[in-house]
């Protein structure tokens, strides 16, 4: 099958690489280069990098506004190219009506919609608590993530995943379920199906002003909050006086008696990182991250500040002042 394929962000390489070994790719559309790192030089999305280690042969568009009618390498350029299907994951441009106009589109969506429709679906689903998600592929509506459910793939939310280590799980099931979309659309077995409104849970954008846990809150949550916000935007506290990113988490069930007294944040387990939370609960610290340095072990991390990070220290965290 002849495909066009719309991405920039990391989500789409695999399904992208399955599409170029299994069907004829004849084009990438990704976003235009952006300058990255101290010297800001230009620097490719991941899917334009992908194109450059692997098929340099195919052609590739990198439109600033893909439905500008008077931009070369847009609207009609990208329609003249001859395809069967759009395939489009992670693309961060909307997708106007004429040109989708007489394609058949569909999109990779990292989330069982009509659950988490927006910008950041796996981090919803693991701050909701959500003990399982999975992937959806859909057609393209102009409302976002409205389109027809054309294929799901499911997977359980393990508690010791991240919102990152959850990104690249989704992305390696991509490939097969969007290859079977593609399959039963060229034998003209799709069974389209209509969402939901009803069920409809909005997974608005994520800024650096979200980093932060909140201690009177039960442990869960405390845990919930930690892995979905990491690696990006991280969760940072204070240990003490010093700063420290949180990375990994586990939450206690309520058995220690000195959990009833102990206030929220307060460390009660130097050596296992246990700190108090709320209703009697505690959050045990798996790995941390201090400043300018790689992430670590807690027992590694305490043991190298044995003198001050005991018992009794103080983690604040909380959201920042209105």
């Amino acid at each position: 099958m002849r495909i066009v394929f719309l991405g920039a962000g990391a989500f789409g390489i695999p399904t992208l690489d399955a599409l170029a070994r299994g069907h004829d790719l004849r084009a990438i559309v990704t976003q235009p280069d952006k300058p990255a790192g101290r010297s800001r030089a230009l620097t490719p999305t991941p899917i334009g990098v992908w194109r450059d280690e692997h098929a340099q042969g195919t052609p590739i568009f990198k439109p600033r506004d893909i439905n500008d009618p008077d931009a070369p390498d847009a609207l009609h350029a990208v329609r003249a190219i001859g395809a069967d299907a759009w395939v489009i994951i992670a693309y961060g441009q909307k997708l106007g009506e004429p040109l989708l106009e007489d394609r058949f589109a569909i999109n990779l969506h990292a989330s069982l919609l009509p659950r988490w429709r927006g910008a950041a679906p796996i981090n919803h689903a693991i701050l909701a608590g959500d003990t399982q998600t999975g992937n959806s592929v859909i057609t393209i509506a102009q409302r976002m993530d409205a389109g027809l459910v054309l294929g799901q793939s499911r997977r359980p939310i393990e508690p010791t995943r991240t919102a990152g280590e959850l990104h690249d799980d989704l992305a390696s099931d991509g490939p097969a379920l969007v290859l079977r979309v593609l399959d039963e659309f060229a034998h003209d077995t799709l069974k389209p199906v209509e969402q939901d409104e009803a069920l409809v849970t909005r997974a608005t954008k994520l800024g650096r002003a979200d980093g932060w846990v909140d201690f009177h809150r039960p442990a869960r949550e405390c845990r919930c909050r930690v892995h979905a916000l990491t690696p990006w935007p991280g969760v940072d506290v204070r240990c003490g006086a010093e700063p420290l990113r949180l990375l990994r988490v586990q939450d206690l069930e309520p058995d220690a008696q000195q959990l009833t007294v102990a206030p929220p944040g307060q460390l009660l387990d130097a050596a296992e990182g246990v700190i108090a939370c709320a209703g009697g609960t505690a959050l045990r610290l798996l790995e941390v991250q201090p400043p300018g340095k790689n992430p670590m072990a807690w027992r590694e991390y305490q043991r190298g500040r044995a003198d001050r990070v005991v018992r009794g220290v103080r983690f604040e965290g909380g959201p920042p002042p209105c």
